[in-house]
């Protein structure tokens, strides 16, 4: 019966990448406050301030306020730490880089004698992450309830064993769900979890290999890295003094790598009264990479000489992405692989060493729309404030025809979201003291799925005269729940991510 599964193929129609789900849409559309130190110390409330180069990134038109040309990168070290809680075992798991995040510069054109009422005008190029990607998550604990079996049993009930697709058998061609589907259900019939209930090669009908009665002892490691970043190309004007428009071109990028660990033991009745299989490794590498395109367009008013209000529009994202995939599971027991009469303890290991490669398909992420505004008080500080509406539920997979499933759940499951950030800055002499917040609503509509973002910041900055160095420190904790598999095995663990982040920034004046 092992052999039907490995020799038999069915013809595929190659459309769609494989189990793109709520998470894949949120990766690329829920966006980090990266940027130069001075922008994170102050929460991210720029849009009404600009004359910071990541401040473009909140509206556009804030780079002509710029005085000088000015040129900037920034270093930042991210730290964050995931603290789980899976049926009542607690664990902790850290991951801490450096990366440049930042990089860009502006140049500032005036117009001395006034002959035209746009006496201002900025260009600027600016590269930032929008996602930190790097992050490392581990939970463990004994599930009273479920076992892995139910994953590959949810992928193999309702085919039979000639649908059960082996690795490799593409060659050149695109792997599609479908594909990905059946391949599942060949992991677990071939490494023995599951088996047909009869040796008809009709049977779409399948039973464990894992004994029933809970007390599953289960772990999970997931390691991830990469980047979601965006060039800014940026052009802003400034009409008389009371109104200032810009608008970004944005390219961005995706590079994405995950890589879990799922492990199972259980001493339940063993063969031949109970369980075939009572260890199960199985690890999964993911690399997705693309690229894609976003617009943005913003203005700011000037209503009074220490006041100014901004608005901007931040497009969809149109992403175009690529999948690769690579599987691997090895399960040991008693009578494993072996006769009735046979209880020696064995080992099956399926490693196809086969890197599966999806079609590429299309992500349009959620539109944003930000209202700013900002007090001066002449050159000794400022206060400044930010409310944005993030629209998720637009989040589109396409073709839609492939994707209906996927778009339907976005459509239920995600929401607008708001969030405000709030900036205050002081100076005295060549010192600047910066604070800020940061609370961001919840993607989703049930908000005990992923819980709000709050955001505390605070920052020093040096003016040296043609040179500035800013320092900043931002702590921010977001509640959600941890899900190791999207079918079958979908228990969850508590979880609670803190992030600790450290940013310098220099700047030199041009």
């Amino acid at each position: 019966m092992k052999k039907i599964f490995a020799l038999c193929f069915t013809g595929l129609v190659m459309t769609s990448g494989w189990s793109q789900d709520i998470q894949d849409a949120l990766r690329y559309s829920v966006q980090d406050l990266n940027g130069t130190a001075r922008f994170r110390a102050m929460g991210g409330a720029f849009g009404a301030v600009g004359g910071d180069l990541s401040a473009i990134s909140v509206n556009p038109a804030g780079s002509v306020i710029f005085s000088n040309n000015q040129a900037g990168a920034t270093l930042t070290n991210f730290n964050t730490t995931n603290r789980t809680n899976y049926f009542g075992t607690q664990q902790r798991e850290n991951n801490n880089h450096f990366d440049i995040n930042q990089a860009g510069g502006v140049l500032v054109f005036v117009d001395p004698l006034k002959k035209s009422d746009w006496n201002k005008f900025a260009v600027a190029l600016n590269y930032e992450n929008t996602q930190n990607l790097n992050n490392s998550v581990f939970l463990s604990g004994v599930n009273p309830n479920n076992s892995i079996d139910q994953y590959f049993l949810s992928f193999a009930n309702g085919r039979n064993p000639s649908e059960a697709v082996p690795f490799g058998v593409l060659n050149d061609f695109f792997y599609d769900e479908l594909f990905f589907n059946e391949q599942q259900a060949y992991l677990g019939y071939n490494s023995y979890i599951i088996d047909p209930v009869s040796n008809n090669p009709n049977n779409t009908s399948y039973f464990t290999n894992i004994a029933p009665g809970g007390n599953y002892a289960q772990s999970f490691l997931l390691n991830s890295s990469g980047y979601s970043s965006k060039l800014s190309v940026n052009g802003s004007a400034q009409y008389q003094d009371w109104l200032m428009l810009g608008i970004n071109l944005n390219f961005h990028f995706v590079d994405y790598r995950q890589s879990t660990s799922f492990f199972e033991a259980n001493s339940n009745p063993r063969y031949p009264t109970g369980s075939t299989v009572d260890r199960v490794r199985f690890n999964n590498d993911l690399y997705t990479y693309g690229n894609g395109f976003s617009l943005q367009l913003g203005a700011i008013f000037k209503v009074h000489k220490n006041a100014r209000l901004g608005l901007a529009y931040q497009s969809p994202t149109w992403f175009r992405l690529n999948d690769e995939l690579r599987q691997y599971i090895a399960t040991s027991g008693f009578g494993l692989n072996a006769d009735a009469n046979n209880t020696q303890y064995n080992s099956v290991v399926v490693d196809p060493n086969v890197t599966m490669i999806f079609e590429p398909y299309r992500l349009r992420t959620a539109d944003r729309v930000t209202a700013s505004g900002v007090f001066l008080f002449g050159k000794r500080g400022l206060i400044s404030a930010d409310i944005s509406q993030q629209f998720y539920q637009g989040n589109t997979f396409t073709p839609q025809r492939d994707f209906s499933a996927e778009n339907a759940t976005i459509d239920n499951q995600l929401q607008a979201a708001t969030e405000i950030r709030l900036g205050t800055e002081y100076k005295y002499k060549q010192w600047s003291l910066r604070g800020g917040y940061r609370w961001s609503e919840s993607p989703y509509k049930n908000h005990y799925t992923m819980g709000n973002l709050t955001t505390y910041s605070g920052g020093l900055g040096y003016n040296f005269g043609d040179t500035r160095l800013d320092v900043s420190y931002s702590h921010g904790w977001r509640n959600f729940n941890q899900q190791m598999f999207n079918r079958g095995l979908t228990d969850t663990a508590r979880s609670r991510a803190v992030f600790d982040n450290i940013s310098v920034t220099l700047l030199f004046e041009l």
